[in-house]
């Protein structure tokens, strides 16, 4: 008789255990700690924040102040602009960082900042040097 009631309370807790995995939940939703729209919002969101910094860091290297100091340094400035579509991550940030403070200090021709853009075109070309000397 014990054996029985043994036999019946372990294959009723082993069936409830089994019920209530994930792999027999009814909702789909329930799988997920983010939902599938969430995610592909996020990545969307992350894609356009890179292509917005490489636009800008594109936009700087075509200035034409730009592209003085790059030819005094001899820099290809063909070979960054293909290092600017491989970067990411911190390199990214911190190129389209120096990228935007040229195009926003030097939109309207402004001259009285001529040490510091020199300085931050220094920086970008450094940046995308590293990158493309790392590759």
């Amino acid at each position: 008789m014990m054996t029985t009631v043994r036999q019946v309370l372990v294959s009723f807790l082993g069936l409830a255990l089994c019920a209530s995995s994930p792999a027999f939940a009814s909702d789909s939703q329930s799988q997920h700690v983010v939902s599938p729209q969430q995610l592909a919002a996020t990545v969307d969101t992350h894609v356009a924040n890179q292509d917005a910094a490489r636009a800008a860091i594109h936009d700087a290297l075509k200035r034409e102040d730009v592209q003085r100091v790059a030819a005094t340094m001899h820099v290809d400035l063909a070979r960054a602009h293909a290092a600017v579509d491989t970067m990411t991550g911190a390199d990214l940030a911190q190129a389209a960082s120096a990228a935007q403070q040229i195009n926003t200090d030097l939109v309207g021709g402004a001259t009285t900042v001529v040490l510091t853009t020199t300085t931050i075109i220094i920086i970008l070309l450094i940046v995308i040097l590293i990158v493309v000397i790392a590759k």
